[in-house]
């Protein structure tokens, strides 16, 4: 098992953090169908030193999001520090996660998250100092380097443990592919048996055979899995099954499908109020039917809905015409 300082992880399957999408209802979701552990959305450290309130806001776990990671983003010492010593105070997440592998341009242009790939000697410095202030266990999120020419994965996660940080997540790519081409599991390797301390594996988990092949090939202790849970928290569970017992069920019934998205919706609403939630409904409705027959129709009936009652009604129409259909 997977230990973050005092925290034990139930399995080594671990959500990891996706910009405007890993929020309270998100997260609820992912917990409910098992998952070991659950990074929220990147959130700026200088925001939460600046008192924002909507920022803030995002510092709020709920008792059924299960155990969670707080990211931060920032490339400042004092507004990292400050930002931990507020999460330690006003969040009940139970780690905190620093994000040096984001390959945004706004992010990178700020100097952080994989700029910090550039310079692992200022990556230790913020992760020291993180670490010294924090109360609650310190991770990171890096990927395997800058480019082909500035490998630094290995250097960062060598600094990284020697700051005191807990626990290393590895994106397979460097920040010159973004999300491109494959992610490696060679290098994700190297860089575990480069350090002592847990290592989670990152990129192209698609399937439960995926999450078996990070786990061998690389040795890691856990896998994290961004966009393969977008609209299919069974994923979780049925990886969880594969390795435990080497079968699963790809099955997914309509039923139980349409079930979890009005689940994911009514959180939605709850968390972000009406309005916002239509606008984020029609782009997680889409994850959850996109191997479904018509879902294109479906996903263009959506775009004109202005409430969520329409939003339901429209998915209640979809469910029951696929029903007849199937």
């Amino acid at each position: 098992m997977i230990k973050i300082g005092s925290h034990t992880l139930s399995n080594p399957l671990v959500a990891a953090p996706l910009a405007g999408i890993s929020n309270s209802a998100y997260r609820r979701i992912m917990h409910a169908f098992g998952i070991g552990l659950v990074v929220t959305e990147m959130t700026s450290a200088k925001a939460i030193t600046y008192g924002n309130q909507k920022t803030l806001k995002m510092l709020e776990i709920t008792p059924d999001e299960g155990l969670v990671s707080l990211q931060l983003f920032g490339a400042e010492k004092a507004a990292l520090v400050e930002a931990v010593r507020v999460v330690n105070d006003h969040s009940n997440a139970s780690v905190i996660d620093l994000n040096a592998g984001c390959p945004v341009p706004k992010v990178v242009d700020s100097d952080a998250g994989a700029a910090l790939l550039k310079d692992p000697e200022k990556a230790y410095a913020l992760l020291s100092a993180m670490v010294q202030a924090s109360n609650k266990p310190v991770t990171v999120k890096i990927r395997t380097g800058w480019n082909d020419a500035l490998m630094t994965g290995v250097e960062m996660a060598q600094l990284a443990e020697k700051a005191g940080v807990a626990m290393i997540a590895v994106h397979g790519r460097t920040r010159a592919q973004k999300y491109l081409g494959n992610a490696s599991l060679d290098a994700i390797k190297h860089i575990k048996e480069a350090v002592s301390l847990p290592v989670l594996g990152n990129g192209d988990v698609k399937t439960p055979e995926d999450a078996a092949a990070m786990l061998e090939v690389t040795g890691v202790d856990g896998v994290m899995i961004g966009r393969g849970l977008l609209g299919n928290p069974w994923l979780i569970s049925q990886t969880l099954d594969y390795l435990q017992t080497g079968t699963y069920d790809p099955c997914v019934s309509v039923a139980d499908r349409f079930r979890v998205l009005r689940q994911h919706a009514t959180y939605l609403e709850a968390l972000k109020g009406e309005k916002i939630a239509v606008l984020e409904m029609r782009a997680q409705a889409s994850h959850y039917v996109k191997e479904l027959p018509h879902a294109s129709a479906f996903r263009k009936g959506l775009m004109p809905l202005q409430s969520m009652a329409r939003v339901h009604a429209h998915i209640d129409d979809y469910e029951a015409d696929l029903t007849r259909r199937l």
